[in-house]
């Protein structure tokens, strides 16, 4: 089944301090059920929160510990959590809190054990507080994901821009 959604905000009314609302509403939205969709744009949607406000424990969270990305910068691939967390370093030197990392389009597909979501993301520039700024690029994601035990877990992630050439 695959789904279009347009970007939405979570507003949870409960949230612990220690903890961004974005994460709780993601973990909120896989206790109550809801369906396998919303429950896979609630993950993704807590990811890119969390990447706006350069929290890696929010990026981290809904990840497996043998991740495998494809990232458009170097190293032309991550294996593991250590890898993975490593390249943060590099994105939060250049991407500042203020800047966007917005989900513009996103599709998921689901079945019952895995599943995938491909967006498409703006990064560096038009932010939903201020105006465009310059710098910034679209970038397509795609990320796949597991589900062990009613849990769903990031197991890969790929990012790309076309090639110029």
């Amino acid at each position: 089944m695959k789904k279009l959604f347009g970007v939405s905000d979570m507003h949870p009314d409960v949230c612990p301090l220690d903890v961004h609302p974005q994460t709780v509403g993601a973990r909120a939205m896989m206790q109550q059920g809801g369906t396998t969709e919303s429950q896979i744009k609630a993950i993704v949607e807590a990811w890119a929160d969390a990447v706006r406000r350069h929290d890696l424990s929010g990026i981290l969270a809904h990840h497996e510990q043998d991740i495998v990305m494809f990232d458009v910068p170097p190293p032309l691939q991550s294996r593991g959590m250590a890898e993975y967390k490593k390249t943060w370093d590099l994105f939060f030197r250049y991407h500042k809190p203020s800047q966007a990392f917005d989900i513009e389009e996103l599709a998921i597909t689901a079945g019952e054990d895995v599943a995938f979501a491909v967006a498409i993301v703006r990064c560096g520039s038009g932010t939903f507080s201020g105006p465009p700024e310059e710098g910034g690029f679209l970038f397509r994601l795609t990320i796949g994901l597991c589900n062990t035990d009613g849990d769903w877990r990031i197991a890969h992630e790929h990012h790309s821009v076309p090639s110029s050439d």
